[in-house]
């Protein structure tokens, strides 16, 4: 058996097999299992978790099907304001950004300011500011343009209504988590936040604790809305039921999941795991994008509830 593993997700929400079609199914399977690829070949190669997750989330903001990076939802003003987080287990420690624009890949971003900065999360202007010290890719607005982003905007655009990537209520946030073959655990999440979002709204994603999380116990990385993950600490609150209370990770993942947030109406999901290699995928919606790559090596893409 492998001593690493790894998952990935790329949105959760009600996805049934019939909004899609076999094309736009077989296009996310493709796209989830190279983000999966990305991340899993450093890891076999000894690579850190840290790499890993980082290649895997720069994958997926990459490609215009999710909610992040290129692929982001437009704001109330038709701009793209992005968050992303990362944490390292080995250390404890993490980097965030919130509500950038223009930065090609903000989970590089989230990295570079745990690695080069003193800060854990930099918000707007002048999170942006520091990435152009660093010399990071910044794109036009041209780049972030999606014509079905667009529509979606457009289907909202002048309401006092903000939306879970709007059509069928999907929450597009993407993120991995990785055990390396030195036992160490790391976790990376990013999104584009909510269709026609106002006020420089801040999801749970660059929050840590609350959307992402990792110690060298478990890693975790959430996708849903966002206001209920925050309530509930969900990221971290798994990590405490392991540490406290003796759960496994399944257990202490269904709990929060199943219980805690969908008690109070949070709808979501993630992916998680622990220093054993073990891996979770849970969600309490119809669907939820998703890969893993087990310590077994067993490979697993999926959109649907099965």
């Amino acid at each position: 058996m492998n001593k690493y593993s790894i998952a990935i997700h790329g949105g959760a929400g009600t996805i049934r097999r019939e909004t899609l079609t076999p094309e736009q199914e077989k296009s996310y399977l493709s796209a989830l299992e190279e983000a999966l690829d990305a991340g899993y070949k450093i890891l076999e190669k000894n690579g850190t978790a840290l790499d890993a997750v980082e290649a895997a989330v720069v994958s997926l903001e990459n490609c215009p099907l999710f909610n992040a990076g290129k692929g982001s939802v437009f704001t109330a003003d038709g701009k793209h304001e992005m968050d992303a987080a990362v944490m390292d287990g080995r250390h404890m420690t993490a980097g965030a950004v919130a509500g950038v624009a223009g930065v090609r890949n903000p989970i590089v971003l989230a990295r570079a300011v745990m690695e080069n900065s003193e800060h854990v999360l930099l918000s707007g202007k002048g999170a942006e500011e520091f990435a152009r010290t660093l010399n990071l890719p910044f794109e036009s607005e041209d780049y972030f343009y999606n014509a079905y982003r667009y529509e979606q905007w457009q289907q909202v655009k002048g309401e006092a209504t903000t939306l879970l990537d709007h059509s069928e209520k999907k929450f597009g946030t993407v993120g991995a988590v990785a055990l390396d073959q030195s036992g160490n655990l790391a976790a990376a999440t990013s999104t584009g936040g909510m269709t026609n979002k106002r006020y420089g709204r801040i999801g749970d994603t660059p929050l840590i604790g609350c959307g992402t999380w990792a110690d060298n116990r478990c890693a975790i990385s959430c996708t849903g809305h966002g206001e209920y993950f925050i309530r509930a600490v969900a990221a971290y609150d798994i990590a405490c039921l392991m540490k406290y209370k003796g759960c496994t990770l399944a257990e202490a993942c269904r709990i929060v999941v199943q219980e805690t947030l969908k008690q109070s109406g949070g709808e979501g999901g993630l992916v998680a795991v622990d220093q054993a290699g073990n891996v979770v995928l849970e969600f309490n919606s119809e669907g939820m994008y998703r890969g893993s790559i087990d310590a077994g090596g067993k490979k697993n893409v999926a959109i649907y509830r099965q």
